[in-house]
């Protein structure tokens, strides 16, 4: 059956200006790093992107190395965009990004001008686009010259095969040293994509404020903890679970009785508001009008619902805010 979006798509999400550009971004972006490699059926990773789409996610973000195998995703997003999505390719962000292992010898990875675009070039293919709307790199590169990687950056919006260029996992002094780079290219940086949750908030250390002044958005990855602020560790670690299942991302130890016992306090918070505690952790991500996005990852369906619901009650009481810092021991 030939897809149909619902007609009704752009009433159920908010979308939110991305820094000082012209770019809107939807509050909940869909990431394509998990169930989209080989090992995930196509009509599932299929069933996920119509949903998605339909409920008004109009951002889907892969990177080069996503998969697995390393760029098995933007194949199968390819074939999905073809045979789906091609109708709609004017009312879809499309991200990728170079910057980890992609092939062999000294030139698959980090930085150089030599491997980014030519990590470009195969995205492009594989997903059968002639350009990305964002281009990140991926990760700093400690041994290539900035400028030399920005100016890769500046080389593709200036070819056509990307519109926007954005930056991933840089800390805040090198994300300074690159902005400025780029603005004096004349192709200002777009976007930010660093990890940020409520486990994870080294970004409020000089990050988010970096970016607000530079006009730059920010969309926050693994915003759940790799799935630790969800209902699915209140009792400990289910055996079907994802820090059970030896993945190198979330790890039994990661879950101590400490960290299980926050879990626990900060569920009833999510509870008393009338929230999942995974609706309740993307709210706070987005509390902060410094993020323009969370970027989820899905197995199933429900999840994607879960994550737009949460738009319902996005804003939180000075008490819960201070309730949220006292259970994560920070100070406000």
């Amino acid at each position: 059956m030939v897809y149909q979006a619902n007609p009704e798509r752009y009433k159920t999400m908010e979308y939110r200006r991305c820094g000082k550009s012209g770019l809107k971004l939807p509050a909940i972006s869909l990431g394509l790093w998990h169930n989209f490699g080989d090992a995930t059926l196509v009509e599932t990773s299929r069933q996920l992107l119509r949903h998605a789409f339909d409920l008004g996610i109009t951002h889907f973000d892969l990177a080069n190395n996503y998969g697995p195998p390393p760029g098995s995703a933007e194949s199968h997003f390819g074939r999905i965009l073809r045979e789906d999505f091609l109708p709609y390719r004017d009312e879809l962000i499309i991200s990728s990004k170079a910057g980890y292992t992609m092939w062999d010898g000294p030139y698959g990875d980090w930085g150089s001008r030599k491997y980014l675009i030519a990590s470009l070039d195969q995205s492009l293919k594989r997903m059968g686009l002639e350009y990305v709307d964002i281009f990140y790199h991926h990760r700093p590169d400690p041994e290539t010259p900035l400028i030399e990687t920005m100016r890769a950056l500046d080389h593709v919006v200036r070819q056509g095969k990307a519109l926007y260029v954005g930056l991933s996992n840089y800390p805040a002094d090198r994300a300074r040293e690159a902005l400025a780079i780029l603005q004096d290219l004349g192709t200002p940086c777009l976007i930010h994509q660093p990890k940020y949750s409520m486990f994870e908030r080294w970004v409020e250390d000089g990050l988010l404020a970096l970016l607000q002044e530079q006009g730059v958005g920010s969309i926050a990855f693994s915003p759940l903890a790799g799935g630790q602020l969800t209902d699915r560790y209140l009792n400990g670690i289910p055996a079907d679970s994802r820090a059970a299942s030896g993945s190198q991302f979330l790890k039994p130890d990661h879950l101590t009785e400490e960290k299980i016992a926050k879990i626990r306090q900060l569920n009833d918070i999510a509870l008393s508001r009338g929230q999942k505690l995974s609706q309740m952790a993307l709210a706070w991500v987005l509390l902060d009008d410094k993020v323009t996005s969370v970027l989820i990852g899905a197995s199933k369906t429900a999840q994607l619902d879960d994550a737009v619901g949460m738009l319902k009650q996005r804003q939180f009481t000075s008490q819960e805010c201070t309730a949220i810092d006292a259970i994560l021991n920070r100070a406000n």
